[in-house]
């Protein structure tokens, strides 16, 4: 029933994989230069937690931070002993979107650093974000929405989720901006998320298709660069609007995809693989232990002692025998070929694994 239930699911995906063979958005295929975001962060307190934040003798870096908030609000703690439960030391980080202006507001994530065992219900204050120059780029503040939920008692405890990670919703205010000026491109560079010499080579002709004219030249297998000046658009924003949405056939690479832990296999349409021949069987080997113990005679002076009693086993299945599989030329007929061993999800994997290395599986073989 196992088996039948995963052929099926891989049908699935091939039919998805054959169906959505079709043209996609450029949009959709490459990065534009100088169109990106980038990373901030940021160090600061979580407060008002409910006797779930860091002790502070195990993280002496929240007792440093939280004096030096409270002083620079005035308030003198130097020499003083204060061991509170409710404050938690966190990293905050943030995704700067590209054009973000002075004023706006973008999403945070905030991360215990400490022995926090929760920031449910807590809420951070003020807190810089810097990006990879140093520069303070938005400033963060707000209650923390955590993913998780922890419940103690004397001899139990459940937690669920992930109650020491949690984000602000347009937590963040921006305050400074990117120094760039895209309006005075003179050429945009489309970088693709997949390098292929041939999606390139589909992008370029696209585009000086729209035009009527070269303004596209495919650099490399990765690179497109767009003379914007022939491209006749009133500004370089014009232009990626009018080319953005242009749709080609993207091509990618055979590639099969596996993960371990859920026995999960995903095979692209474009697989193949060579004529081979499989054979699969499962060995196992049993050890037990049985000490016996041996006691003296009532009145002796003899000792207890313990003898010990091994029982090994080595069983091995009959396995399948030596099964051959077909050259393939599509998706479907290497199912057909590997449904052909009757074996498990799991065996199929390690079966997938001994093909590549046997150099009959033309594909990326990627393992989770």
């Amino acid at each position: 029933m196992m088996m039948r239930f995963f052929v099926s699911l891989l049908f699935s995906i091939f039919i998805a994989s054959v169906v959505g063979a079709q043209s996609v958005r450029i949009k959709d295929l490459v990065e534009f230069d100088g169109v990106r975001s980038n990373d901030l962060v940021g160090y600061g307190l979580v407060v008002g937690l409910n006797g779930t934040g860091d002790g502070l003798r195990n993280s002496p870096f929240t007792e440093e931070i939280m004096s030096n908030i409270l002083e620079r609000l005035g308030v003198n703690v130097t020499g003083e002993q204060f061991r509170p439960r409710n404050v938690a030391a966190v990293i905050v980080t943030a995704r700067l979107p590209a054009f973000a202006r002075t004023g706006g507001q973008i999403d945070v994530t905030v991360s215990a650093i400490g022995d926090s065992k929760s920031l449910l219900g807590g809420t951070l204050i003020m807190t810089p974000l810097n990006a990879a120059d140093g520069q303070i780029y938005a400033v963060a503040q707000g209650t923390v929405i955590a993913g998780g939920v922890e419940a103690e008692g004397d001899a139990a405890r459940v937690v669920q989720g992930v109650p020491t990670a949690g984000v602000i919703p347009s937590g963040a205010r921006v305050e400074r901006e990117v120094d760039f000026d895209f309006s005075q491109l003179s050429s945009l560079r489309l970088a693709l998320r997949e390098p292929d010499f041939t999606t390139a080579a589909r992008i370029e002709d696209a585009i000086n298709r729209k035009l009527g004219r070269r303004a596209a030249i495919m650099n490399d297998a990765g690179t497109v660069t767009v003379n914007l000046d022939n491209t006749g658009a009133s500004s370089p924003a014009r232009a990626v609007v009018a080319l953005e949405n242009l749709t080609v056939e993207p091509q990618r690479k055979a590639r099969v995809v596996v993960d371990q832990r859920s026995g999960t296999i995903v095979m692209g349409s474009d697989v193949r693989v060579s004529t081979v021949a499989v054979s699969q069987g499962n060995l196992t080997l049993r050890i037990e232990e049985a000490p016996l113990a041996i006691q003296p005679n009532p009145f002796s002076d003899g000792e207890t002692v313990i003898v010990p009693r091994t029982g090994a086993a080595i069983e091995e299945e009959p396995g399948i025998g030596l099964a051959l599989v077909p050259k393939g030329t599509s998706l479907s007929e290497v199912i057909a070929g590997l449904n052909a061993l009757g074996v498990s999800p799991r065996d199929m994997i390690d079966i997938l694994k001994s093909i590549k290395a046997a150099g009959a599986l033309h594909a990326d073989f990627v393992v989770m």
